[in-house]
């Protein structure tokens, strides 16, 4: 089985930049081959790893829930879309989960899905899931049976409060996670001392810091994909240093 890396955190933490720059990291240091899960409805890890997204598996959900082409089983027309909505790049896939559902039962269409993931990521060595902004993937269970949960927040009390509960829901839930470690990004200079302070009372391991960025600002204003930052980012250095970190198994 792949080792799986979950990320959380509330929005606007730059989770998914976080994301993409681990996978950049696992290419790079050659743990491949990676499989990357947008599982946030507002998908947007494909623009961070500089990639066109065509179909989702919500997408295809939703074909499959209308009703498929004669002559073709429910099974096939899965494992054809699955297919289809798996985005190849170098050293990586990405597949995108796409809108949540609508209306009516899903039950068939989730347990085909379900089945034909769990098929899929035995074909990589990681796999790298970019869940939803807050706590609503987790009481779906959808982050559960993952390796390392990277929980990222901001500088902010509200943030960390945010990220503390995050870690207490996957407790009350019991979700398989084998480690849990707060990421802190978009810190700035002056705010570093502080951090200690804010933490206090709050059970995290606070794995480490990444600093705010100007190149990274730059690029998301650009439109570039955050995969193209070079070893003059900042943000880039600190979190490849946590990953080393973390990722010492």
């Amino acid at each position: 089985m792949p080792y799986a890396i979950g990320l959380a955190g509330k929005g606007g933490t730059g989770k998914t930049t976080i994301a993409g720059m681990l996978i950049k990291y696992l290419v790079e240091q050659g743990k491949t081959p990676i499989l990357g899960v947008d599982a946030d409805s507002n998908a947007n890890l494909n623009e961070v790893l500089g990639l066109e997204v065509e179909e989702t598996l919500g997408e295809a959900r939703e074909e499959m829930k209308r009703g498929v082409a004669a002559g073709m089983t429910k099974d096939v027309f899965m494992e054809m879309k699955l297919e289809q909505a798996v985005v190849e790049a170098k050293g990586f896939d990405l597949i995108v989960m796409g809108r949540p559902e609508g209306a009516g039962c899903y039950c068939a269409a989730n347990t085909l899905l379900t089945q034909y993931l769990d098929r899929l990521i035995t074909n990589y060595a990681y796999v790298v899931i970019d869940n939803e902004a807050g706590m609503e993937h987790l009481s779906r269970l959808t982050t559960n049976n993952i390796d390392l949960l990277l929980i990222v927040s901001d500088t902010s009390r509200r943030g960390i409060q945010s990220a503390a509960r995050i870690s207490d829901l996957t407790q009350e839930l019991r979700l398989n996670i084998g480690r849990k470690a707060l990421i802190i990004n978009q810190a700035r200079d002056e705010q570093v001392e502080s951090l200690s302070e804010a933490l206090e009372g709050h059970p995290l391991q606070m794995i480490g810091i990444v600093p705010e960025d100007v190149k990274v600002r730059d690029f998301d204003l650009q439109g570039r994909p955050t995969v193209e930052l070079g070893a003059e980012s900042r943000a880039l250095n600190a979190a490849y240093r946590i990953f080393e970190k973390v990722l010492d198994h």
